[in-house]
């Protein structure tokens, strides 16, 4: 059942790369941020994890999301949303997003082109950025820069995580590279079950890494376009993006060894600049 995956919440946000709720933020901004972070936990696990039929658990879910902005969904993790969704006037549009992104990887499990691969990146990840601008009070129109970058800084991040992430992904029959870069540095498919990265296989993390660092970069300008709580907690998730693109290099773009994992002094490196120079350098 849905409500079985809230006991693996908890340990599932101290794995996370870049914390939804920093501790200095007001306890209203951080309850509201793990309900949502709840959520979006919730749809990831049935669309990764689930027993028997991921597709049949995701609609099921997506008819109870509905539910919640009627006020009287059945499953524990969406009626504590509820409040949130008065408070906040929550679209259900970026969650229904959220599942789509899910659905979609039943069906899809490799991505031709960096095209391909970041449409999928507005259905998996550019949703979250617009519910957390929602939640601060930002504006979050499809039309508005600060949406724009939002969504720059949220693809970035997700392509940090299939960097991370590919051996896992391999084991779940699902490849976050781009068929055109496997192929342009030599790189077959059975190479992604070695014990340690090819040189070709470390050529396309880097590439990857590249494109995601020059969207973070160009995305940082959201923390001068918010104000009051928003900014160190979007300067967070760029400052963990950042943190993450070196441990990355780090690695020598080495994904398979081990999972490349940002240390915190440099997360909190990146962040203070941040606030200094609110992403304007």
């Amino acid at each position: 059942m849905v409500a079985t995956a809230g006991a693996a919440l908890a340990e599932k946000k101290r794995a996370e790369n870049f914390p939804v709720a920093l501790r200095i933020l007001p306890r209203d901004l951080r309850r509201d941020l793990g309900a949502v972070y709840d959520v979006v936990r919730v749809i990831d696990d049935l669309g990764d994890e689930s027993a028997g039929d991921a597709t049949a658990a995701l609609l099921r879910f997506r008819k109870d999301l509905a539910r919640a902005w009627e006020g009287a969904p059945e499953e524990p993790v969406l009626r504590r949303l509820v409040p949130t969704i008065r408070a906040r006037r929550l679209d259900r549009e970026p969650f229904d997003r959220l599942v789509l992104a899910n659905l979609q990887d039943q069906r899809i499990t490799r991505y031709a082109t960096q095209a391909e691969l970041e449409a999928y990146c507005a259905l998996s990840a550019n949703p979250v950025g617009r519910i957390v601008l929602r939640i601060f009070g930002a504006e979050s129109a499809d039309s508005s820069e600060a949406a724009r970058a939002s969504d720059l800084v949220c693809t970035a991040l997700q392509l940090l995580e299939h960097c991370q992430d590919v051996a896992e992904d391999r084991r779940k029959g699902r490849i976050y590279l781009p068929q055109e870069d496997l192929k342009a540095f030599s790189v077959a498919e059975e190479d992604l079950d070695a014990v340690s990265a090819s040189r070709g296989l470390r050529g396309v993390v880097a590439a990857q890494t590249g494109k995601a660092q020059d969207q973070l970069r160009q995305g940082a300008v959201l923390v001068s376009q918010v104000h009051g709580w928003a900014r160190p907690a979007i300067s967070g998730y760029v400052a963990g993006g950042l943190a993450t693109a070196e441990a990355l290099r780090r690695a020598r773009w080495d994904v398979l060894s081990a999972t490349p994992r940002p240390r915190k002094r440099d997360v909190l490196r990146h962040l203070a600049v941040l606030m200094v120079w609110g992403g304007r350098r």
